[in-house]
């Protein structure tokens, strides 16, 4: 008792009144429905870990708990062949790799074998593969170019192993704390627009090595490199025939092995396998051209035409990658663009491939495998790495069963580093080159997805190309921030300028969709059904036929509904356009309000002096009865929407003053954004003439036939209810609610059962649907409008 008349105490001191508090109503008997409203305390509970909460969270973190002890010698002999048919592409393309990281070609090794080691222990997609990948690398070398102009004492390792590491961590922090959502702010048309404008930039780079060209300066804005290149083409040198023929050859091997494959079916499995090899085979290739050439030379820079040079054996940079403050300071700004990449090319790619095997993928464990990857990698000489696109859809194909495919991968890699790196020592730059320009080729997005593009949204068209062009004339840096700041421009424009509108009501029927093709009359005998009502858009902005009439529900009722989402950004339009609207279409419940024209507000002056009024016009227009509001689309307000709804209440009850306007709700499902309503005083009685039965009003509820035997309590609690889901809006309850059956209203009550209301009889203001609560509306309105004519009779 103390304790109530402190906190009622507390209250008044607050100003808190006692109208404001939430509570049920108190008048319905017991044994009713009623609706609790989510607590604070309900909410919190759900942020607080349970026992099994956390033992869900370490199983996500080693996904290969749940499948390591179903491995059998199928899965092997898949495993082993996608591996080993991944290594063989991963060993020339990660020594290229590196090469546009600015660093030596063990490093691409490195990196590779780190990657595809640790990867499958924390991976939720069985096709990807982390590794050196072109537009990363290409990051990376812009990143130490930058810092060693002003910084030139710090060596190119060191910065990238540094990068690597502190990019590592973050990405590891985002998957631990399972944030991996933040992808989903990344569209589809900027990872589009950044691998093209990145696929452009890395292959016109490449060029110049591939002709033998050494007077371009290929970090240049790609544009410049193009022209230079151009210019220069009279510089080009012998490297031109290593690197043309190789680019032809891996072209030609894709295209003969890709047709043979539609020739003979049978053999296709062989011919992928060759063709996915083709690297393999025009390395080998041109190491062998390379040694008849240059038989003899010790140091590359005697040799005919550019080639790789000594590769070291094993790995030589083991140890903890330096880190310090001025290192720090320097990678600092480079940072964010470094995560948002390795985030895009990882996620993007494992999404797609997941849903094209028919698996999903978990966003925030894939942060903590790349994150992993990165955090360690730079301890065996690593630099970033992240999924690649080419590798994984070769992986795809080739038939991997698991992520412990990678394994094989990197005892691939491995044995290049320890016992092939001699014969790397003749492998020409200029392949190389053509190799990286094969492989990113790929990545362009081709014309018929922009055309996909243009088809769905226009306006994303516009910003695919701002990002390709911006990377083209700038840098892929200023590429990925321009198209994820434009779409998210975009976004916020479109939910600032989300549409509502004013529906209308449509009397419907079912009827084959043969005898309207053949335009035949069709009479009521061939009709399906009975007529039921749907509510169409006024403005016809649905392409609804415009020969069929939409009618009113009711002369001063409105319904109008929010197509995405009511929020602070969206408030204002959305009722803005509600009251202009509403006045255009009602007349005020006094017309002679004002007696003189001193008495008039600014903003509602009345007639010019001399002007005649048409008053039958005025005394035509209904006065303004009820609004319904659909919120089916809306998930969540704010407190700045929900205050614009009282504002907008108290507006418009000045405008029907002595009359109060009714305020209806229609597909509510979330309980905090009833509680919300409910705060502000919307889909409750305060005070407004609801009474009990028998009384001035009857209102609607949709019901459900249960079991007798079924009990309904109070609220959630006393029913035994489940857990709740906040945000979904869903309460759950004992098995007994798996029996209740839905009784339409065009069936009777079925046998043995009784009615039960779907929502809570607390909430009359809150219905299931438009339908219902039309039906509420104008039964009242009728009943309020028998009383009134019977009252004058009386009179």
């Amino acid at each position: 008792m103390a304790h109530n008349t402190t906190a009622s105490r507390v209250k008044r001191f607050l100003g808190i009144r006692p109208e404001d508090e939430l509570h049920d109503a108190d008048f319905y008997d017991d044994g009713l429905y009623l609706e609790s409203e989510p607590s604070a305390k309900e909410a919190l509970a759900h942020l607080v870990p349970t026992a099994d909460g956390i033992k869900h969270y370490f199983r996500e973190l080693f996904p290969f708990w749940g499948w390591i002890f179903h491995y059998n010698l199928t899965w092997l002999l898949g495993d082993l062949i996608a591996g080993i048919t991944v290594g063989f592409v991963v060993v020339p393309q990660g020594m290229a790799y590196a090469g546009l990281a600015n660093l030596p070609p063990q490093f691409g090794l490195y990196t590779s074998f780190v990657g595809f080691f640790l990867y499958w222990a924390f991976a939720t997609s069985k096709d990807i593969t982390i590794g050196t990948v072109a537009v990363m690398s290409t990051i990376v070398g812009n990143i130490i170019l930058d810092i060693r102009a002003t910084q030139p004492e710090l060596e190119a390792e060191v910065i990238a192993r540094a990068l690597a590491l502190i990019s590592g961590v973050i990405l590891l922090f985002i998957g631990l704390t399972r944030l991996g959502f933040i992808v989903e702010f990344i569209p589809l048309t900027a990872i589009g627009a950044f691998m093209t404008g990145s696929a452009i930039s890395i292959a016109a780079g490449q060029v110049p090595t591939m002709m033998g060209i050494s007077t371009v300066k290929t970090r240049e804005e790609t544009y410049k490199v193009i022209i230079n290149t151009l210019k220069h083409l009279g510089d080009t040198r012998l490297d031109a025939a290593m690197g043309l023929s190789a680019l032809f050859g891996l072209y030609f091997i894709r295209w003969f092995c890709g047709f043979m494959g539609q020739r003979s079916p049978t053999r296709s499995k062989m011919w992928f396998f060759i063709s996915t090899l083709r690297m393999a085979f025009i390395v080998i290739l041109y190491i062998l051209v390379s040694w008849l050439v240059n038989r003899g030379v010790s140091d590359e820079k005697n040799a005919k035409f550019k080639i790789l040079g000594t590769v070291p054996s094993g790995f030589q940079h083991v140890g903890a990658p330096e880190i310090n403050t001025e290192i720090l300071s320097a990678i600092a700004p480079h940072l964010p663009v470094t995560v948002i990449v390795l985030l895009i090319e990882h996620i993007a790619i494992s999404k797609s491939f997941g849903r094209v095997n028919n698996y999903m993928i978990n966003p925030s464990q894939e942060l903590v495998a790349i994150g992993f990857s990165n955090v360690f990698g730079p301890f065996l000489g690593g630099y970033p790495a992240t999924g690649s696109f080419s590798r994984t859809a070769i992986k795809a194909k080739a038939g991997v069963r698991t992520p412990l495919a990678g394994i094989f991968t990197a005892v691939i890699v491995l044995l290049a580093l320890y016992a092939l790196t001699s014969v790397f020592f003749y492998i020409p730059s200029a392949s190389l080159a053509a190799i990286i320009i094969h492989a990113v080729g790929d990545l362009i997005t081709p014309p018929r997805e922009v055309y996909k593009y243009w088809q769905t949204s226009p306006l994303e068209v516009v910003i695919f190309f701002a990002g390709v062009f911006v990377s083209i004339f700038t840098s892929i840096e200023n590429g990925i921030y321009v198209t994820i700041a434009a779409s998210g421009a975009v976004l916020l424009w479109r939910i600032a300028k989300s549409p509502g509108s004013f529906l209308g009501r449509v009397q419907l029927q079912h009827a084959s969709r043969d005898s309207i093709l053949k335009k035949e009359n069709v009479d009521q005998s061939a009709l399906d059904g009975e007529k039921h009502s749907a509510y169409l858009d006024l403005g016809r902005r649905d392409q609804s036929n415009p020969q069929v009439p939409i009618t009113s529900p009711y002369p001063g009722v409105f319904i109008y509904r929010f197509n995405e989402g009511l929020n602070y950004v969206n408030c204002a339009r959305h009722l803005d356009k509600m009251t202009v609207y509403i006045y255009k279409h009602t007349r005020r419940t006094q017309l002679n309000k004002y007696d003189k024209i001193g008495d008039r507000p600014w903003n509602d002056p009345g007639p010019r002096r001399g002007q005649v009024v048409d008053t039958e016009e005025i005394a035509s227009k209904p006065k303004l009865k009820a609004i319904i509001l659909d919120f089916s689309a809306v998930n969540a307000i704010d407190v700045t929407a929900a205050q614009a709804l009282v504002d907008l209440r108290t507006q418009f009850n000045k405008y029907t003053d002595p009359e109060v306007v009714e305020w209806y709700f229609a597909g509510v499902t979330n309980r905090w954004t009833k509680r919300a309503l409910v705060a502000a005083g919307f889909g409750v009685d305060r005070g407004h003439g609801i009474e009990r039965a028998g009384g001035g009003r009857e209102d609607v509820v949709a019901v459900a036939g249960v079991d007798p035997d079924v009990t309904v309590g109070r609220n959630e609690k006393e029913r035994g209810s489940g857990d709740v889901d906040l945000e979904a809006g869903h309460a759950g309850s004992g098995e007994k609610r798996d029996e209740i059956a839905p009784v339409s209203s065009g069936e009777s009550r079925p046998s043995g059962k009784r009615l039960a209301p779907i929502y809570g009889v607390n909430r009359p203001y809150f219905h299931i649907d438009v339908g219902t609560a039309v039906a509420s509306v104008v039964r009242n309105l009728e009943r309020r409008r028998d009383t009134e004519d019977s009252s004058l009779e009386v009179f």
